[in-house]
């Protein structure tokens, strides 16, 4: 039996409101509630909105004893009926049902572990695979669905051409080493070397390999072809942190851009972020509006709209170590030239004393990767993160060292054996030429937007260190 093309959303319903027409919903039961008077009410989602729909089940119905009086949260249905106006205050329309299907049971609603009250997020992360029915994590994957939306549309609009990158690689973009190995040894029978070491060798691709950080790399050898080109798509750091801005897979948006500059990729930085946040406005008002009632102490729609209006903020990285010297906070790291800034020390910068967005540029180059272009100082990179208040930075990006020697010394001053990426050497020896991109975590701006507090929240299925449960 088909189901899935012959049913009306709830959100197309509820929007046009027709009263009178006959309509077909297939969804989840949330609550029934019984009436003395001989009849039940249904609260039905599908996952299009936050509301559901309210179904009246009349005692009169061929199943109303046997079946639409035992259902429970959770129960499968599929109802034909007809739209009505409704009575009560909370909704204006409702569904006077003609015929219930029940298309599955919940065999054992006491072990149900979603209940029609609110559930700790906590509990949730626990019950990954179930916690998408509630309205929380509807609104959440709506949210991140738009936003996923906007990216692509963002790109395909400017003439970028979305390219898959590997995530099997045996490059370090970043040079942190925090690095998942991908291996198809038996770990109860590894092979070795005249050395006594891994002979990997003998692995399936013959060498050590990975999980990506960042697809940036191979973005640079297609942006050397067909100019601009962006990816999106997850990456993996074998980081053991427990924060709640960290995940172990993530993902990112990378768009790299030939004959650019650093100030050109700030540009596009901030006109794709302000993009996001129009773009999800538009799209998911109800469940911004939704999530913001749920923590009332922290505001949503103001600082988006307020952010969309604004230019961001851009100082050097020695602009920002001034004034964070000169506030005189009691930071718990302190700040000093050459270092890396701290969370901290960010939020600080973009909440309390620009109050929106900022762009940090021209960092040291001793706490950079070998990739990124030399200032004529010789102790700066054209670097840029871009941070937001409440989570810190969403985007790190530079313009990319596109001269040979240059980018040799860089990799001879950090260890780095140039064999190793002979590939992306070559780059720089046949037509290169200046250009720039960036990665946005998309996860933390799926948390800005939500207003969720823990990245664990923003992402179907987390993983993070200890936890891979599902």
């Amino acid at each position: 039996m088909k189901y899935v093309a012959r049913a009306n959303r709830i959100k197309n319903i509820l929007s046009t409101a027709n009263i009178g027409a006959s309509v077909k919903i297939q969804g989840w039961v949330r609550s029934r509630r019984d009436s003395k008077g001989g009849f039940s009410f249904l609260d039905i989602s599908d996952g299009s909105c936050v509301a559901g729909i309210q179904v009246i089940a009349d005692r009169s119905l061929p199943n109303y004893d046997s079946e639409v009086k035992h259902l429970t949260t959770g129960c499968s249905v599929e109802i034909e009926g007809n739209l009505q106006k409704s009575p009560g205050t909370k909704q204006q329309v409702e569904v006077l049902a003609k015929r219930i299907n029940v298309i599955g049971w919940v065999d054992n609603p006491t072990a149900y572990p979603l209940q029609k009250k609110r559930h700790s997020l906590e509990f949730l992360r626990e019950i990954a695979h179930l916690r998408a029915r509630t309205r929380t994590f509807g609104a959440v994957s709506r949210i991140r669905n738009s936003l996923s939306n906007a990216t692509h549309n963002f790109f395909q609009s400017r003439g970028f051409l979305y390219i898959h990158t590997p995530i099997i690689t045996p490059s370090d973009c970043e040079g942190a080493g925090e690095l998942f190995r991908v291996t198809a040894i038996e770990l109860d029978n590894v092979p070795k070397n005249s050395n006594g070491e891994v002979d990997f060798r003998q692995d399936f691709f013959g060498r050590p390999v990975f999980l990506t950080v960042s697809g940036q790399l191979y973005a640079e050898a297609y942006a050397s072809a067909l100019t601009n080109v962006y990816t999106f798509g997850p990456t993996f750091r074998a980081d053991n942190s427990n924060t709640p801005r960290h995940l172990a897979e993530f993902w990112m948006v990378e768009p790299e851009m030939a004959f650019c500059d650093l100030e050109g990729d700030m540009d596009l930085a901030e006109s794709y972020v302000k993009h996001l946040f129009r773009s999800v406005l538009e799209d998911c008002t109800e469940d911004i509006e939704f999530l913001e009632r749920l923590t009332p102490e922290t505001k949503i729609i103001e600082p988006l709209t307020r952010f969309i209006d604004s230019e961001f903020e851009r100082i050097s990285y020695t602009e920002a170590v001034k004034l964070l010297e000169q506030s005189h906070q009691p930071f718990e790291v302190p700040v000093k030239w050459g270092t890396n800034l701290q969370s901290e020390h960010e939020r600080f910068l973009c909440e309390k004393y620009f109050g929106k967005p900022i762009f940090i540029f021209n960092y040291p180059k001793q706490i950079k990767p070998f990739y990124m272009r030399v200032n004529e100082d010789n102790k700066t990179v054209a670097a840029m993160d871009l941070l937001i208040p409440r989570i810190g930075e969403i985007i790190g990006g530079s313009q990319r060292e596109e001269r040979l020697d240059v980018l040799q010394e860089r990799m001879r001053e950090l260890n780095i054996d140039p064999r190793d990426y002979w590939w992306y050497i070559d780059l720089r020896r046949f037509g290169s030429v200046p250009h720039s991109g960036f990665g946005l975590g998309f996860d933390r701006v799926v948390q800005f937007v939500s207003g969720m507090r823990n990245i664990r929240d923003v992402i179907p299925f987390p993983r993070t260190p200890n936890s891979a449960e599902l």
